[in-house]
């Protein structure tokens, strides 16, 4: 069993914001590792926040980020339960880091849940063509084949799913575990309404230009 010092109990505190005692308990139980012990925090974190999820989030804040000079930018609602919590540096601070996240990952939707089903269908007929497609997989049973169908299903919602992805600033975590650690930290319900992101010339056209085939214009000559 690894020596607990006290310095270790600082460093988790200070990386984790958890209490001393609990600190002091999640290296008992971990070992002494640091890393180890944060995950165990998490873990009793995510399952005291979880205890918080039926309470009504109705206030909150609308933040903004612009991005490459003016060439991406992001507007996101995040609510929490009271108008004090969401006039907190610690709300404050979350709000701009979802917004850069989006802003840098460009997720396509909150949760699962908004994917409209006749997207996923057609996500699940190109997985599955393309699974069939590949020779090693022609000999396997329908089952197994559905079940890599279903995998790559699950990987194409997390990839377009803002609480399903990685957290810009630390991939170790997702949206959603990033919202329920300030869940911990505020005290209240921390959810993610909904969210806008402008590309600067997303969805236009752009002209492609042929100059031989103007110049031929021109001069009323064939290229």
């Amino acid at each position: 069993m690894a020596e607990v010092t006290a310095a270790m109990v600082k460093e988790l505190r200070e990386r984790t914001q958890a209490g001393m005692m609990d600190c002091k308990k999640a290296l008992v139980e971990s070992n002494g590792n640091m890393d180890a012990a944060v995950e165990y925090l998490r873990e009793k974190g995510l399952a005291a926040a979880n205890k918080k999820s039926g309470r009504i989030a109705a206030e909150g804040a609308v933040d903004s980020y612009i991005h490459m000079g003016g060439k991406i930018g992001v507007l996101v609602e995040i609510n929490c339960e009271t108008d004090f919590v969401g006039k907190t540096d610690t709300f404050k601070n979350l709000c701009h880091d979802v917004a850069m996240h989006i802003a840098a990952a460009a997720p396509e939707y909150v949760s699962k849940d908004e994917i409209p089903a006749a997207r996923l269908e057609e996500e699940r007929r190109i997985a599955r063509e393309q699974v069939l497609n590949d020779e090693k997989n022609s000999k396997k049973p329908e089952a197994i084949i559905e079940k890599i169908v279903e995998g790559r299903i699950e990987k194409f919602c997390k990839e377009i799913c803002l609480l399903d992805q990685p957290f810009v600033k630390n991939p170790d975590i997702t949206i959603q575990q990033l919202l329920q650690e300030a869940t911990l930290a505020t005290g209240e319900k921390t959810t993610i309404r909904r969210f806008v992101r402008y590309q600067l010339g997303e969805g236009i056209e752009k002209k492609q230009s042929d100059l031989a085939a103007e110049i031929a214009e021109m001069t009323g000559k064939k290229a």
